[in-house]
């Protein structure tokens, strides 16, 4: 009979594998991906620049949103616009450009 609720007499004991990091990059280096460059530069405004490939009305497939960074991810960035507090989530497949008033931040170039 299987039991409906559990025990630990039920419960097999699992290790993770072991983390192995691909060869030729240094330990604790961050990536140059986009949402990387991304969270590097939270809180600094800027205009972003969205396209979308089905339009609800024509030539209504794109958006630009002037704001900052709140949080990105591999997938998605969160935004927030200067002028009202309106918070958008946008999937990074519409994401096309972002243009800082100041200077970006990035990775250190160095090897």
């Amino acid at each position: 009979m299987m039991p409906y609720y559990w025990t630990p007499t039920t419960q097999q004991q699992m290790t993770p594998p072991p983390v192995t990091l691909p060869s030729g990059r240094p330990p604790g280096r961050e990536e140059s991906y986009i949402e990387n460059i991304l969270r590097l530069n939270r809180g600094k405004p800027a205009t972003f620049h969205f396209s979308f490939e089905h339009a609800v009305e024509q030539g209504k497939n794109t958006k630009t949103v002037r704001g900052v960074v709140e949080a990105a991810g591999r997938d998605h960035v969160i935004i927030r616009e200067l002028k009202s507090n309106h918070r958008f989530l946008f999937p990074m497949i519409y994401f096309d450009f972002a243009e800082y008033d100041e200077e970006m931040a990035y990775f250190n170039q160095n090897p």
